[in-house]
């Protein structure tokens, strides 16, 4: 057994068939096959169950997995363990939800980059479930995510900011009412399979208000253009950060007491070595929201 044959075993599981993994590993089709005929052989157990046309993990074979995953990363978490920089260096790999990334995320960024000038961070979009599956197999050390209802085993939750949910429509649109708005105006819809999309989905089941479904999307700045446009309303998190010159649009609190918020934060493995970069990634987020405004000016002061 070595590392080379755990790391094709989680190639397999990430992308589906002994073909695909061996191009992601960089073997050939038969190679992966030996490979995972030789764990088998070694420990004596079926880790797939070839009586399907693509090979199925049985369930002594997910259980590997999971501990394979452990392995890998602990291995790869060797040298930055060891060295006097805490892993401040070197590549940092960070996913992020799409609607943090055009402040809170660069801004948070340069704020790193300015102290540790070794350290490069590598982004990844993604919505949050997947970024959260991401994290689990070790393809990312961390994301930036809105909470989930449960934060998976074996992973940890580190909180950054909580962001209302507000109502926005263009300044054609001269109701004041939320409720009615939302009722009487064509509703562009944050897409549900984000977890911001399940919460905005959840308060206008609970509030009994029937929207009149237009489009459905996640990128908030094409929201935002479409609602400027008079395409219809729509509810999105108010950034935690804002961008320089916001698009000219009317926001309007979904309730007096108690509104909707989404939580953000960062999710990472509970058992990593890279745990003084998360502190400092966190850090870093935590001073961008509250300074509240992106800009070149905000940069520079925060710099």
């Amino acid at each position: 057994m070595s590392i080379r044959m755990l790391r094709t075993l989680i190639a397999v599981a990430d992308h589906g068939t002994f073909s695909a993994a061996a191009d992601a590993v960089f073997v050939t089709h038969a190679a992966v096959s030996q490979q995972m005929r030789a764990l088998e052989e070694q420990w004596q157990v079926a880790i797939f169950d070839r009586s399907t046309r693509t090979p199925e993990l049985t369930p002594i074979g997910r259980a590997i997995l999971a501990k394979a995953r452990e392995v890998v990363r602990a291995y790869d978490d060797i040298v930055p363990s060891v060295m006097g920089d805490d892993g401040l260096s070197g590549r940092f790999t960070l996913g992020s939800a799409p609607t943090a990334l055009t402040a809170l995320v660069p801004f948070a960024t340069a704020i790193l980059k300015a102290r540790y000038g070794d350290l490069h961070v590598a982004l990844f979009p993604g919505l949050t479930t997947n970024l959260i599956h991401q994290v689990e197999r070790n393809s990312l050390d961390a994301a930036l995510v809105s909470k989930p209802p449960v934060v998976p085993r074996g992973l940890a939750w580190c909180p950054i900011a909580s962001e209302e949910l507000v109502l926005i429509t263009s300044r054609r649109v001269t109701c004041t009412d939320p409720v009615r708005i939302l009722r009487t105006n064509p509703f562009i819809r944050f897409s549900r399979d984000a977890v911001v999309g399940s919460i905005i989905e959840s308060w206008l089941q609970a509030n009994g208000i029937d929207v009149h479904d237009s489009m459905e999307m996640v990128g908030l700045e094409a929201i935002s253009s479409l609602v400027m446009a008079d395409l219809g309303v729509s509810i999105i998190p108010e950034p935690c950060v804002q961008v320089f010159n916001p698009l000219p649009l009317r926001r309007f609190s979904l309730a007096a007491d108690n509104p909707p918020h989404r939580e953000l934060g960062l999710v990472h493995p509970r058992d990593t070595t890279k745990s003084r970069v998360i502190e400092e990634v966190a850090a870093a987020m935590r001073r961008a929201t509250a300074i509240g405004k992106f800009s070149s000016e905000t940069i520079a002061g925060a710099l």
